[in-house]
């Protein structure tokens, strides 16, 4: 088979698929009895990623195959296609999931020593809603807790094919700053958020939690106790 007709039949189903490919998914695209070798698709895909080396797109190999995606440095352009203002993700949920990505497998127990603060529930429920996370078993102590491990799809939206090639933590400001893929929405209900670091004082995450206080800050709505000696609030004055 002409070798110019599989690089052009393998862009073509990249890019109308809007997902990663497999070599065992692009060899399905042909004829039975004239089915390319993997070698020859890869062949194919490294003329691809050759030809839009310089162009707006670009072939990236993740976790679950290939893809075709925007190049970051277009995203802010292009998402203005979807005027709709992107879902914000807290600090407290990048600090979960990074924690998650680096440490797996990882019990919530052990997600909390290291961050000092309760885990809420919704942050896990919203990563395992997203398919970024898993429970991969369970630790073999009392109890036994869920050892949470990060998913395919989690690999897939930040652009990694594995886990190797994560950054180095101390390189790491941000989860975002993986670039992940330019965020397409399927639908009005199926919209995909883009993942930011959330930086607003008041700003309350897609799963519902509020900031967390700083160490020795009280819960919002309620009044500091007051230091040993000093007298309540509005005592000074009858004083």
């Amino acid at each position: 088979m002409n070798e110019d007709h599989i690089r052009n039949v393998v862009e073509a189903a990249l890019l109308a698929a809007g997902r990663p490919l497999g070599l065992a998914e692009l060899a399905q695209l042909f004829d039975e009895d004239a089915r390319p070798a993997p070698a020859t698709l890869r062949e194919a895909l490294g003329r691809i990623a050759d030809d839009h080396a310089s162009r707006a797109l670009e072939l990236r190999e993740v976790a679950s195959g290939w893809r075709l995606q925007v190049r970051a440095e277009f995203a802010p352009e292009v998402s203005r296609l979807w005027p709709e203002r992107p879902q914000r993700y807290s600090r407290a949920l990048l600090e979960t999931l990074a924690l998650i990505a680096y440490r797996q497998p990882i019990t919530r127990a052990e997600i909390e020593a290291v961050r000092g603060v309760a885990v809420n529930p919704n942050i896990v429920k919203t990563l395992m809603e997203r398919s970024w996370v898993r429970v991969v078993g369970h630790r073999d102590v009392p109890g036994h807790p869920e050892l949470l491990g990060t998913t395919k799809d989690f690999l897939d939206h930040f652009g990694l094919a594995d886990l190797d090639e994560l950054p180095p933590l101390a390189e790491l400001k941000a989860l975002a700053d993986l670039n992940p893929q330019l965020a397409l929405p399927v639908g009005s209900d199926g919209e995909e958020p883009v993942l930011v670091p959330d930086t607003e004082a008041t700003a309350v995450d897609t799963a519902g939690e509020a900031p967390e206080p700083a160490v020795g800050e009280p819960p919002a709505g309620e009044a500091p106790e007051p230091t040993v000696g000093e007298p309540p609030a509005g005592d000074a004055e009858r004083a």
